[in-house]
């Protein structure tokens, strides 16, 4: 019973975050559980014309639309493979916004302590900063988890940096 209350009291302190621990391609990533509106089985996606091929269209999730990207695409990975394990996780940004992500597989749900997180930071050969999916790396029972930055994943700035980088 100690136990559940020091986790608690640690929980309250903000010293744990839950994660979703999800698999794109043959990587597993966390998510924030706080960012984490809901996690849908994959359902018929509405295209958008004229739009980046990494935004796959839009679906309805309780009478909002919801714009729906995939993830693998957008990290210069293959195009999807939807399987009866995919499964579209929206999240709620910072402004309140929902957007949907494709994602593989969502694996389990991990608490990490801010300790066991460390945090990653990308540098070009000129050493200027660099645009990353992953902000940190989380270590658990022996295992690493690369934790998903939102804010890039879901930012239309960093995809048409990519783009105009790419020609």
């Amino acid at each position: 019973m100690n136990e559940i209350k020091e986790v608690k009291e640690k929980a309250d302190k903000g010293e744990l975050i839950q994660y979703i621990v999800i698999k794109i391609d043959d990587e597993q990533y966390g998510i924030n559980i706080k960012f984490i509106d809901n996690i849908v089985r994959m359902q018929q996606i509405t295209r958008v014309p004229k739009v980046d091929a990494f935004l796959k269209g839009v679906i309805n999730i309780r009478g909002e639309i919801v714009p729906v990207m995939s993830v693998r695409m957008k990290m210069g990975l293959s195009e999807d493979v939807i399987t009866g394990a995919s499964r579209i996780i929206i999240l709620k940004t910072e402004a309140g916004d929902l957007v949907g992500i494709i994602v593989d597989q969502v694996n389990q749900v991990l608490t990490l302590n801010e300790k066991d997180i460390e945090k990653v930071r990308y540098d070009d050969k000129k050493g200027q900063s660099k645009v990353s999916f992953v902000s940190g790396v989380g270590h658990y029972d022996g295992g690493l988890v690369s934790i998903l930055d939102l804010d890039a994943v879901v930012s239309e700035k960093e995809s048409k940096e990519k783009a105009s980088n790419a020609s």
